[in-house]
């Protein structure tokens, strides 16, 4: 393995930066650690507002913010191959090197000021100061805590830092697009910390206070229609003729996957009770007049389910629901069609979200979002391949495929349309989670690419009351969708 300087500061080093060192580590690399000793430490304002913050949530975990009291140095005697800065401010010499950006700053601290603002970070790095070799644009999940939020960008820091170094270390460098201008140094500090966070997160989290104090914390509701033409994927708009899946108010569904099952509809979704806290998955049949049954449970287990997709493959029907929180992705059977689901085999292990499915090419694939680890589970593309339903599932050589808040987690199963073009709905997080969603084509897939379009966004105009959407499905002449609703409790 390649030889590698990791470039740290001498004073108050933050953990995110401790991270990326042993996760480059435990993939074998042959680490060196240098001190830069003109990194400035954070202002203690900056850190004594966030861990009141952490203190208010009740996190307890080790913040990726947190500071250090020092990494230990450990130079070599030799020249590394390349250099990994996570200061932004290391002297140039004749050895490659890697630093990160944050929104053309090269001190981490704007991280703290940005979320503070409300604004959402974009993460770029550089290589040798002059030329972009990949972009983070990290989700936000919490935008109402500054301390969450700058946990969320560290998070995609560390996973930038180690995919560029795979990628330089590969020779499967993508981008070569020169900078802007000379990038800024400093921040304001302290001072504009203050006031970003005086004016824009204090008022935040007081309006989201008391929106909970009234409102569930989110509540989903799903579409359903029937039609002939072409639906939302084609149209890149909801139109009308949407009926609302009724609910009581103490649970709801969302993430609605429907199937046409020997000349009957039936729709799956993620069926969460309140009270609990962790949803199972329910059916609800339709009858002859398309008039939707009383949902019942299907699949339970002692972690949250959601994002039931089913379909029909090799003589059987299948389930690949979201079950992250429980660190696997489990395929079932059914043997009993539609209320008895048996597990089939477990196909990747990890915290993986809204696994979706694909035949392309002569394989099968998996697009779906990993934490790795710390962060959002809704930022970082990974794509998985197999010769066959149980696998085995191989990562792609390129995984994470993209961190991207606009498109990384799908939402909904891939499309084929007449025309032969493969496209996929993409939640758009720009507006929080469940924000809205687009369309991205498929345009290149092999083990070696993965190309999406930018996706067009779709139009929620129409009789659907709920526009910040996250799903969308059809299965026959059925549509479903999802949106979040206002529910007092």
């Amino acid at each position: 393995m390649p030889s590698i300087d990791i470039i740290v500061p001498k004073s108050a080093p933050r953990r995110w930066q401790e991270i990326v060192i042993r996760r480059l580590q435990a993939d074998g690399y042959d680490i060196a650690i240098l001190h830069e000793p003109r990194s400035a430490a954070w202002p203690g304002a900056v850190d004594a507002a966030l861990a009141f913050e952490r203190t208010i949530f009740r996190r307890r975990d080790p913040a990726l913010a947190a500071p250090l009291s020092e990494i230990s140095e450990n130079p070599r005697n030799r020249p590394a191959a390349f250099r990994l800065d996570l200061t932004g401010s290391a002297v140039s010499s004749g050895v490659p090197t890697i630093a990160l950006r944050f929104d053309g700053f090269t001190s981490d601290l704007s991280v703290a000021k940005s979320v503070a603002s409300g604004t959402l970070p974009v993460i770029e790095a550089v290589l040798d100061g002059e030329t972009v070799i990949d972009r983070a644009w990290p989700m936000v999940d919490r935008r109402e805590a500054a301390s969450l939020g700058v946990e969320d960008v560290l998070a995609r820091a560390i996973t930038l830092s180690v995919s560029v170094v795979h990628a330089f270390a590969g020779n499967r460098l993508a981008l070569s697009e020169q900078t802007s201008p000379k990038p800024s140094s400093s921040v304001a500090g302290t001072t504009g910390f203050s006031h970003a966070y005086l004016t824009s997160a204090l008022p935040r989290l007081g309006r989201e206070a008391m929106r909970r104090a009234r409102y569930r914390h989110a509540h989903w509701r799903v579409g359903y229609r029937f039609a002939e033409g072409p639906g939302v994927a084609s149209t890149h708009a909801l139109g009308s003729g949407w009926s609302v899946l009724p609910d009581r108010g103490d649970h709801f569904y969302a993430d609605p996957f429907p199937l046409q099952w020997q000349d009957r509809f039936f729709l799956f979704v993620e069926d969460y009770p309140h009270a609990t806290g962790k949803a199972v998955i329910s059916v609800v049949p339709f009858d002859a007049a398309g008039v939707p049954q009383e949902p019942r449970c299907v699949l339970e287990e002692p972690y949250h389910l959601s994002y039931p997709q089913v379909f029909e493959r090799d003589g059987s029907v299948w389930m690949l629901p979201e079950a992250s929180s429980g660190g696997k992705l489990v395929l079932y059977r059914a043997t009993e069609f539609p209320d008895r689901w048996a597990p089939e085999a477990v196909l990747i292990e990890g915290e993986i979200s809204d696994a979706t499915l694909l035949e392309h090419g002569g394989q099968l694939w998996l697009f779906a979002t990993d934490r790795d680890g710390y962060g959002s589970t809704s930022d970082t593309l990974v794509v998985f391949h197999a010769p066959r339903l149980t696998g085995p599932w191989t990562p792609h050589v390129l995984n994470p495929v993209l961190i991207d808040r606009r498109m990384a987690r799908p939402g909904g199963a891939f499309i084929r349309e007449r025309d032969g073009r493969v496209c996929l709905p993409v939640q758009d997080g720009t507006l929080g989670y469940g924000g809205g969603l687009g369309i991205s084509q498929l345009l290149e897939l092999d083990e070696k690419t993965v190309r999406l379009s930018p996706p067009r966004p779709i139009a929620t105009q129409g009789d659907w009351p709920y526009p910040k959407i996250h799903t969308l499905n059809r299965s026959g002449r059925l549509e479903v969708i999802d949106g979040i609703a206002a529910v007092r409790k």
